[in-house]
Order: structure tokens, then C-alpha cells, then sequence
């Protein structure tokens, strides 16, 4: 009897970074030292429907309502986590609460060294919870709730830029073209 070939990916195979920077300078940093869980919720707005015809209901996805729940120690040199805690703890709002974040698959090649296919959210930051009792570590909890759609692209873990895929040539990956919105693929007979 064979063994099924099972890739299992591992937590540090998806890598994350927000940025801590100004929109005319955005710094990403990463996301990952403090952070004990950074979870993608897709939230699919689904939308039923009973059709005279049918005997059961019929869905449609009609949006997303994304978001990414985090928990992480407080620890004051870590960038990412400041800036998560310093929107919270200075109340801010609106365009002061807002962020970019970068999702990005590094178990996956995008065709040349240090390139992994991305997603660039624009968040709001929602820092909901600061907490630690006594001799406790303190920890914070929170969202990043997604504005918008996201953008798909590639993303260079080493000088830390983002490329949207309108600006990327066409990869193949697995078997699957990575592309952007305007690319046309060939037509094959």
C-alpha cells in the first residue's frame, strides 16, 4: 500500500506584514514575533433564496465582509504590534486607523528568487481587548477588518515591495497561471 502524497502547509509558511510607515513612505514590517494567532476570516455574505420550483433553497455568495483576528503579546520593540496598539490606545479613527496589510503565500514560488504571490487589504485597525493580570505578559486582541477588495500581486519577502499583477508578467505556478487583470491568455488548439 502506497502513501498518499499530503503536503501540509505550516503556520510560518504564510507570512505577514503591515505597514507601519506614511502613505508617501509605506514600511512593512513583518508580523510574526508576538503574534500567537493571525487568522484569515473570509466572512462570505451569502444570500438564500426558494425558488417556486424547487423543492430546497438556493445560495449565492454576494460579498465578503473579511476580516483577520490577531492576539499578540505587548512588546514595545516590535513595530507591528505598536502600531496596533498605538491606534488603540489612542482612539484613533477613520484614515488614522487605517492601514495596509500584506498576506503572503511563501510556500509558493512566483518565478523568480524571493517573489511569492501576495495580497495587498487596506484595514482598519480594531484593537478590542489590552489585558494582563499581575505577573502576566500583557496581550492585545483584536481585528484588521478589510476595506475594499484586495489587491493581487507578488511580493519580494527580501526588499519588502509589493507588485501589483497588472505590473507582473504572467506565472505559472502548479500548473495554474498567476496573472494579472489585464493579461490575455494565449489561445491554444
Amino acid at each position: 500500500m502506497t502513501t498518499p502524497d499530503v503536503s501540509t502547509l505550516i503556520r510560518n509558511m504564510i507570512v505577514d506584514f503591515l505597514d507601519v510607515g506614511t502613505s508617501e513612505n509605506p514600511k512593512y514590517v513583518r508580523m510574526g514575533r508576538g503574534f500567537t494567532s493571525l487568522d484569515e476570516n473570509p466572512n462570505a455574505q451569502a444570500e438564500s433564496r426558494a425558488y417556486i420550483s424547487d423543492r430546497s433553497t438556493s445560495s449565492i455568495i454576494r460579498g465578503y465582509e473579511a476580516q483577520f483576528s490577531f492576539n499578540s503579546d505587548l512588546i514595545a520593540n516590535e513595530e507591528a504590534i505598536m502600531k496596533i496598539y498605538e491606534v488603540g490606545r489612542n482612539q484613533k479613527q477613520a484614515a488614522e486607523a487605517e492601514t495596509g496589510y500584506i498576506r503572503v503565500e511563501a510556500f509558493l514560488p512566483a518565478g523568480e528568487p524571493d517573489y511569492h504571490p501576495a495580497r495587498l487589504f487596506n484595514t482598519a485597525i480594531e484593537l478590542t481587548d489590552v489585558t494582563g493580570e499581575g505577573t502576566q505578559i500583557m496581550e492585545l486582541s483584536g481585528n484588521l477588518n478589510v476595506i475594499g477588495d484586495f489587491i493581487p500581486g507578488v511580493f519580494n519577502i527580501v526588499t519588502r515591495k509589493f507588485t501589483p499583477l497588472t505590473e507582473w508578467e504572467p506565472v505559472l505556478i502548479d500548473g495554474l497561471f498567476l496573472v494579472g487583470s489585464g493579461y490575455t491568455p494565449p489561445v491554444i488548439d
